[in-house]
């Protein structure tokens, strides 16, 4: 049941979820915005690529932070939702679409925002703790091996939905399963144009330095 105060909380995340942190930190330390530049895109590895390090990490430490914490807004609803029940999980996945949301269409610049990785990371630390640790190593490995972001966040996200089933599920509910397979099947979604440069051959292998 939608309350009063489930409602403010609700709209609290996506607010939360809209900080462009890579667009304000670009515009208020670099005098750039990173839509403008590489893939364009408002998020923690375009950052890197265009601003570098120095402001690529906090971007994506935000973006993560930012995640988990719009989940973890259910604890401030007090005598609404007993921890670990159905109905607070559930109540946690309806923060954590509303912080996705946020950063994708981000009220604060114009609603063009990024693809939302990191902030998935931030809700997958807080509603799948011990899958992600699994997620993030594949993740890790392919990158050594391959050095293509986009590849390593597809086989994670391609991945994701089977640790948390096949692993991880022995206390799970129905809508944690089908949410772990959601932010599979979006991550596929918002790299698709990645995927066709993949194929083609045409995708850039990450370079941990600034574009000029």
């Amino acid at each position: 049941m939608l309350t009063y105060q489930n409602i403010i909380i609700i709209i609290i995340a996506y607010l939360l979820g809209s900080i462009p942190s890579s667009v304000w930190i670009g515009e208020i330390f670099f005098n750039k915005d990173v839509r403008k530049y590489g893939s364009k895109n408002a998020g923690a590895t375009n950052a890197i690529r265009v601003l570098g390090l120095k402001a690529g990490i906090p971007v994506l430490i935000t973006d993560t932070f930012k995640g988990w914490l719009a989940v973890n807004l259910v604890s401030f609803i007090k005598n609404n939702f007993v921890p670990d029940t159905d109905a607070f999980i559930n109540f946690q996945i309806i923060l954590a679409i509303s912080a996705l949301i946020g950063h994708i269409f981000p009220v604060y610049v114009g609603f063009k925002g990024g693809k939302g990785v990191a902030t998935l990371l931030g809700i997958a630390i807080a509603l799948y703790p011990y899958a992600i640790i699994v997620t993030t190593g594949i993740f890790i490995i392919v990158f050594i091996i391959t050095k293509y972001i986009s590849l390593s966040s597809v086989i994670s996200a391609i991945a994701f939905p089977f640790i948390v089933i096949f692993i991880f599920n022995s206390k799970l509910n129905f809508w944690l399963i089908m949410f772990s397979i959601a932010t599979g099947i979006f991550v596929l979604i918002t790299h698709r144009k990645n995927i066709k440069r993949l194929l083609k051959g045409e995708e850039t292998k990450f370079k941990f330095k600034k574009e000029i």
